[in-house]
């Protein structure tokens, strides 16, 4: 079965609005592991607007799965992550007043700019991820990035898909999640995936973990987390191909 990674951004975006320590979202991804998650996602955003440097301190302590943080690929982002030693670094695009992360990394364009940024973190024990559009083109421009050893695929295009759109959108996932398993790198997949949307990503053959958010923490809020993981992950075992997407 594909593994599950929750993100607990928004556990902190809700403790950020009013500023106090609570709802916190350490306690938040204890409770996600012990629902059967593998492992916990944070990005830690330069403007600090949910997830905060102690909280990925303490994540680092506590989590028994993997940690994997997201971060850009900026001076102080890297030292930080050298520091705190997660197990995963996702290397992600990110501009000041997105609402949320927009699109991939251009991994053609910033090629030089990633190869540094991933033999720092390989010096320091740290797995590479990056975070892609699933674009035959990108997905090829990891051949030239010996140390990073897997990539997340940008699920939005297809969950904002019409019906009419879905099939070329999840055919474009399929393909770029082919391309990049056949050069030996591990599949990841995320972005806007819910329990309607999520079966199809979950049955990809090779994708070994989705990395979800939003659509949990929003669940959590009204029935718990632990049920909103349980939800999530009995979704993803359910999943299989709709017949719009044959």
């Amino acid at each position: 079965m594909t593994a599950l990674s929750v993100n607990v951004d928004h556990v902190a975006t809700v403790r950020q609005a009013r500023l106090v320590d609570y709802p916190d979202p350490v306690e938040a991804a204890r409770l996600a592991e012990e629902a059967g998650a593998f492992g916990i996602t944070v990005h830690l955003r330069q403007d600090r607007r949910h997830i905060q440097d102690r909280d990925v301190v303490e994540l680092r302590r506590t989590v028994r799965g993997r940690l994997n943080l997201e971060i850009a690929t900026d001076e102080p982002m890297l030292d930080f992550a050298e520091r705190v030693g997660p197990d995963q670094v996702t290397l992600v695009p990110e501009r000041p007043d997105e609402v949320t992360t927009e699109g991939g990394l251009d991994l053609i364009g910033r090629g030089d700019q990633l190869r540094r940024a991933a033999r720092r973190l390989v010096a320091a024990g740290i797995q590479v991820s990056v975070f892609v559009d699933p674009d035959l083109d990108q997905i090829a421009a990891l051949d030239a990035q010996e140390e990073v050893t897997g990539f997340e695929l940008n699920t939005d295009a297809y969950t904002r898909a019409s019906a009419a759109e879905a099939t070329a959108e999840f055919a474009k996932i399929e393909a770029a999640a082919a391309r990049g398993l056949a050069a030996g790198r591990e599949a990841y997949a995320g972005h806007g995936l819910t329990v309607a949307n999520v079966g199809p990503v979950a049955a990809l053959s090779g994708v070994f973990e989705l990395n979800i958010g939003h659509s949990i923490v929003s669940r959590a809020v009204l029935i718990g987390m632990t049920a909103a993981v349980k939800e999530m992950l009995a979704a993803m075992a359910g999943g299989r191909r709709p017949a719009q997407l044959q």
